[in-house]
Parts: structure tokens; C-alpha cells; sequence
């Protein structure tokens, strides 16, 4: 009997020793693999997501949030949640205080691990949940969810101004180009004034994670509602989209209602520096140079081989050889040509860009390619035809796209004389939540090497919540607004009549055979072109300012006609800072007269714009014509040739060409990014 008694402890020991080893093995091991080191949740986590299964925080996760420091930790994570953390490092819990980013052992396994799971090319798969979405359904289901919803905003503000999309897949040419203006086009009532956001009330200073309300997801995720800090949005004059005349704005709500939890990081909205009311050319040079001096983006969560190759780069720029005679590039173009070149070649020797598939057409992968909102459907359609940019193995990108139309999300979603941009901001938040589900790389940085390029008014407003750290290029570019010197770039609004042939009409009249002196036509948007009216509309022989052009009659000048016969166009703004007419000017060879105050010039980090422009305070529009007469005829054939060689920045072609619109656009994005980076 003691003899089994023996035998039997002996063998409990032996069974115990080997219990201990293996939990001692396996902790060790999960220690080194999990993000973040979340390793005991996941020991004592016994069920396994089913196949086919996001990673999000499903509807049944009871779980509470705890809060330490600048981190969260989900307390009662199931196994598919332990799961998902694991799988793309989204248990938004920060590695250490201050982002200082995980130890470099962990690092090291995550990098192996993504070289393994994120070599991703076409046969990858990972869009099927998105795309296989009814799209019709989904905006059904957000905007009836939405419609009565009285929303964050005051008022939206008055209705965009854009013509008729037309998109890649049925081109048709327009032959009344000649006559035709943005402000000429015949809109529906509801149609013709334009949109914008109001300002946004700064988030907490803390890092967050952010979601959207229980509405029905883009995918098939699981998603949970939160609430937003309130918004103290502003409504401007003529304020809301397709506001009738009789028509009163519904009184705002405190809070915008978003879901519960997400799968991804957002940081806090900067607490911006208090601006004067007019923040000057000048001003807004001194705050880029100080964006430069003090300004980074969140450090990753773990350090990868192409923040190297940025930070390389960014060596490589700032001490870049002394450029003499380019004859491509003329100096007095650019804030620092030397700089300009050297980022631009490495650009070209470095960049590789990851554009998501992900997304249902039309908000996403079909772009308008015609109108004054044009810029951002030439953008993607260029940029997903490009073949030298663009990589499939999303873990060697530097940049990240996110490939939607603002103008097409309007359209799509925006539900009439609602007056909000709720269910617009939901359609974001639930893209970037199965984003976040699918890919390691949003949570990495927070979406600081993420960038979207949009050209409609309400972007800024809507874009800037969610995608705080994010590379925004804006049309609408007020530095009022939230768009952020250095971080953000302005984007050019080209107005595309003819989309088969961009280039048609491009050029003037040589300077001699200028004889007005300033033009302007355009409707009466805004509070600035009533005033510019009021003091020149038939004051001045020299001076042809007018309201809506009525079709041009035989042996009378048209628009196109005037701005080629003009020394300077007027660019005047109309509901936003923004105007096709900047471009316009370039594109006819005029000198540009900016009367936008808080308008960022288009590629403002690269090109010197006082060298060929002239800006004219919003103010000073009574001594419009003592001001352009004060100029001398020498600098004003200056600015005139200078004119002509920043041209080649602001075209349109077919396949891209060096030094394009294109290509500058692209090198904005990517100047941003290396001068933002933080390791």
C-alpha cells in the first residue's frame, strides 16, 4: 500500500513539473509574440474567432475600459478580442509613457511578423469583406439612420457649387467650353450656393480612440457607439446646404454621437495657437517655419525599415547641394530650390505608396474627372494607373492612400436639406474602423503616413476629427479652419472642361497685346465679390469686373477671351477661401490677385508665392487699382515670366510628366511626411 502511495505522489509530482514547464514555456513565448506585452488576458482566453470573423470588439464584449496614463486596456477581452490585439497590435494600449514606442526585441518580432502577413498583392483577399457590401444598401441604412438626427453642426453650410460629375467611365467632351465658368453653370436651385464646415471644438490633449454610432456598418463589423466632445461649430453667412429662403437651421446638438468601440487609434485634435483675425502671407510663413522647428507627428508604435529610409532622406534634404542654373527649376520660384530638387529626386528614387482596395464604388476607385472639383479625380486616377509609386506589399510603403472622392461622398450620402454631415463622417469613421480591423499600419502611427486628397468644401470639416494626424490635401486650404501649416497641403483647384484634352486653350496673349488691366466674372458667392462689385462693377474702363457673364455674343469677348487679354485676374473668394480661379490665371498666363484672406497657396512648403502673385487684403478692395498701378512695369513682367515658368506645376497630363501637378502634388504629400516623422 505505501509502495502505491510512492508511486502515485511521484507521479502527481512528475505531472505537476511538467503542468509548470509547459505554462512557463508558453508564457514565455507569448511574452515576446503579443503586442504590447498583453499576455495574461490572452493565457486565460480559451475560445478561438471563427473563420471569416473581423477583428473588431464584437456587440457581445461587456467589457469595461480601464485607463492608465495615455493608455487603455480592454479588462474583460474575449478570445477573439485577445485575437484581433494580437493579429494587427489594435488593443490601443501604448507601449510606453510619451510614445516612446516599444524595446527594440519587440520590435523585431513584429517586424518579422509583418514581413510575413502584410506581403500583400493582388491575390491577398483582404478586401472581400468591404467590397462585397451592397453600396446602395449602406447608404440607405447610414442616412435614414441619420436624417433625423439633428447632428453636430449648427448648419450645414450652403449647397456645393459643382457641374455634373463626369467619371471614367463614360467620358464625353463638352463643346461650349469657351463660355463656360464654374459660376455660369446651370445648377438646380437647390445646387447653387456652396458648403463648408464650421470650426471644430479641440479634443483632449490625450491620445483616444474614437468610434461611431450604432448604425449599420459599411462591412460585416460589429461596431459600437461613443460620444465626441461637443462641437462648437459656427455657421457663416448663407450657411447651409440647400437652405432655402424661408427656411429656418435647426439648433445644433452639444454632442455628434459615433460608435462605441473602434479598431482604430485617433489622436486628440491639436489645441491650435490663437490666430489674428487675418492671418497674413507673412504670418502664415512664419508659422510653417515654426511647424518645422516643433511639429511631429505621433512616433510609431514600433519602429520599421522605411522610417529609416525617410529619416535618410530627410539628412539627405536638409543638406542638399547648392543648385546653380536649372534651366527645369528657377529659384526665385521656390522658397529653397536646392531643398525642392533633392526632395523631388529622392521622392522619385524612394517613395513607394500602398493605396487600399478597399472601398465601394462611387465614394471610392471612381473619380470625377471633370469640373472644378477635378483635382481629386485626376489624382486617384493617375495615382492608381501609377505603376513606379505604387507597391503591393503594403510593409515596404511609405505612404498610405485612402482612395475616396469628397465630391462623391456628398453626393451619394448627403441626405437633401438635412442641414448635417453625420451620416458622412459615420461613412469615414466605419471605412477607417475596417481598415484598422484589416491592416497593422493606422495603429502604427496613428495615420500620420496615411493621406487622402480632396477637393469639396466640407472636407476640411469632415476629415479633421478623424483624421487628425493624417496628410490632408485640401482644396478648401483655411488656415482658420484647421488645416495645419506643414502637416496638411494645400491642393490646387484646377477646373477640367474637357477631360480628354486638359490642356486645350492653355496659354495668353504676350504682355504687350494685354490691354485690361484686371478681370473678374464670377456669381455673387460670399461676402467679398458683393463688395469687389460694389466698388468696380462699370467704375473703370481698366478695370472689367463683373457678375455672371451671360453667353458671349458673336464678335464679343468671352471668359476664356478676357482672361487671356488681361495683365491680372482678380481671384476672389467665394463661400471658402478656395477658387479655380488661382489656377486659371496660371493656366492663361495672368498674374494672379489673391483677395482671400487666411488662403493658403497650393504646395505653399515648396513654392514662393510673392514672387508671382500679388495679395490683396480682403480690406484694401477699395484701393484695388492704386495697388496694381503701383507696380512697377519691370516687376510686373516679372511676375508675368515667373508666371509662365510655375506653369508646368499646375497641368494636367494624360500619362504625368516631370514637374507636373501630379508629381507636386505627390511631393507635397511626401515633403510633409519626411519633415513630420517622429522615431
Amino acid at each position: 500500500m505505501g509502495q502505491f502511495r510512492y508511486l502515485y505522489q511521484a507521479a502527481a509530482s512528475q505531472l505537476l513539473w511538467v503542468i509548470g514547464t509547459l505554462f512557463a514555456v508558453v508564457f514565455v513565448v507569448q511574452y515576446f509574440e503579443l503586442p504590447y506585452g498583453a499576455v495574461v488576458s490572452s493565457l486565460f482566453s480559451v475560445s478561438i474567432p471563427a473563420p471569416g470573423k473581423t477583428s473588431l470588439l464584437s456587440s457581445d464584449s461587456s467589457s469595461k475600459l480601464g485607463t492608465m496614463d495615455n493608455m487603455t486596456t480592454d479588462q474583460g477581452l474575449n478570445s477573439s478580442d485577445a485575437h484581433a490585439m494580437h493579429e494587427i497590435g489594435n488593443n490601443t494600449k501604448t507601449m510606453e509613457r510619451n510614445n516612446e514606442g516599444p524595446k527594440n526585441d519587440f520590435a523585431s518580432v513584429m517586424n518579422g511578423a509583418l514581413d510575413k502577413s502584410f506581403e500583400l498583392d493582388g491575390d491577398s483577399g483582404l478586401n472581400g469583406d468591404y467590397s462585397s457590401k451592397n453600396f446602395s444598401e449602406i447608404s440607405k441604412n447610414l442616412t435614414s439612420e441619420k436624417a433625423n438626427d439633428s447632428g453636430n453642426w449648427s448648419a450645414v453650410k450652403n449647397a456645393s457649387r459643382h457641374e455634373p460629375s463626369l467619371y471614367l467611365e463614360n467620358v464625353t467632351a463638352d463643346s461650349s467650353f469657351g463660355n463656360t465658368r464654374e459660376d455660369d453653370v446651370a445648377l438646380p436651385p437647390e445646387r447653387s450656393k456652396r458648403s463648408g464646415g464650421g470650426l471644430i471644438s479641440p479634443l483632449p490633449a490625450s491620445p483616444q480612440t474614437i468610434s461611431s454610432s450604432n448604425t449599420t456598418s459599411l462591412m460585416n463589423l460589429d461596431l459600437h457607439p461613443i460620444i465626441l466632445p461637443p462641437d462648437r461649430s459656427s455657421v457663416k453667412e448663407g450657411a447651409a446646404h440647400t437652405l432655402n429662403k424661408d427656411e429656418k437651421v435647426e439648433p445644433s446638438r452639444n454632442d455628434l454621437t459615433l460608435s462605441d468601440h473602434s479598431s482604430i487609434s485617433i489622436p486628440a485634435v491639436e489645441t491650435r495657437p490663437e490666430l489674428p483675425a487675418v492671418t497674413t502671407i507673412s504670418d502664415m510663413n512664419n508659422l510653417f517655419l515654426q511647424s518645422r522647428a516643433s511639429s511631429h507627428s505621433m512616433k510609431p508604435r514600433w519602429s520599421s525599415a522605411v522610417d529609416q529610409e525617410i529619416l535618410y532622406a530627410k539628412s539627405q534634404i536638409e543638406n542638399a547641394p547648392i543648385v546653380k542654373n536649372d534651366p527645369g527649376l528657377h529659384a526665385s520660384l521656390y522658397r529653397n530650390v536646392s531643398m525642392f530638387k533633392r526632395s523631388y529626386e529622392l521622392m522619385e528614387k524612394t517613395l513607394k505608396v500602398y493605396i487600399y482596395r478597399e472601398g465601394k464604388r462611387p465614394v471610392f476607385h471612381q473619380p470625377p474627372i471633370k469640373g472644378i472639383y477635378a483635382s481629386e479625380g485626376w489624382f486617384m486616377k493617375l495615382m492608381e494607373a501609377n505603376k513606379k509609386f505604387v507597391t503591393k506589399k503594403a510593409r515596404k510603403a511609405h505612404l498610405y492612400y485612402l482612395p475616396f472622392s469628397s465630391l462623391m461622398l456628398e453626393e451619394t450620402l448627403y441626405v437633401p436639406n438635412s442641414h448635417k454631415q453625420d451620416n458622412l463622417v459615420q461613412f469615414l469613421k466605419d471605412y477607417l474602423d475596417m481598415i484598422g480591423a484589416k491592416y497593422p499600419f493606422w495603429n502604427r502611427t496613428g495615420g500620420a503616413d496615411h493621406f487622402l486628397v480632396a477637393c469639396h468644401d466640407w472636407a476640411p470639416f469632415e476629415t479633421r476629427k478623424l483624421m487628425a494626424n493624417t496628410i490632408r490635401a485640401l482644396c478648401n486650404s483655411d488656415v482658420r479652419e484647421g488645416f495645419k501649416l506643414g502637416k496638411d497641403v494645400s491642393l490646387p483647384e484646377t477646373y477640367v472642361r474637357i477631360p480628354q484634352d486638359p490642356l486645350r486653350d492653355l496659354g495668353g496673349k504676350p504682355p504687350s497685346q494685354k490691354q485690361i488691366l484686371a478681370f473678374f466674372a464670377g456669381s455673387m458667392h460670399g461676402y467679398v465679390r458683393p463688395i469687389l462689385l460694389k466698388y468696380w462693377k462699370d467704375k473703370d474702363p481698366d478695370m472689367k469686373i463683373y457678375g455672371r457673364m451671360p453667353k458671349a455674343k458673336k464678335g464679343k469677348m468671352n471668359y476664356i477671351q478676357h482672361m487671356k487679354s488681361s495683365k491680372y485676374s482678380i481671384c476672389a473668394k467665394g463661400y471658402e477661401v478656395n477658387s479655380p480661379r488661382v489656377v486659371e490665371a496660371i493656366f492663361y498666363e495672368c498674374v494672379p490677385v489673391i483677395i482671400s484672406d487666411n488662403f493658403v497657396p497650393p504646395f505653399f512648403e515648396v513654392l514662393n508665392w510673392e514672387s508671382f502673385t500679388v495679395i490683396v487684403l480682403e480690406k484694401d478692395i477699395p484701393n484695388l487699382k492704386s495697388i496694381l498701378l503701383s507696380i512697377p512695369e519691370k516687376r510686373y513682367l516679372e511676375m508675368q515670366m515667373r508666371v509662365k515658368q510655375v506653369q508646368q506645376h499646375f497641368l494636367w497630363h494624360a500619362k504625368p510628366v516631370k514637374y507636373d501637378v501630379f508629381h507636386m502634388i505627390l511631393h507635397s504629400v511626401w515633403y510633409n511626411r519626411v519633415f513630420q516623422i517622429s522615431v
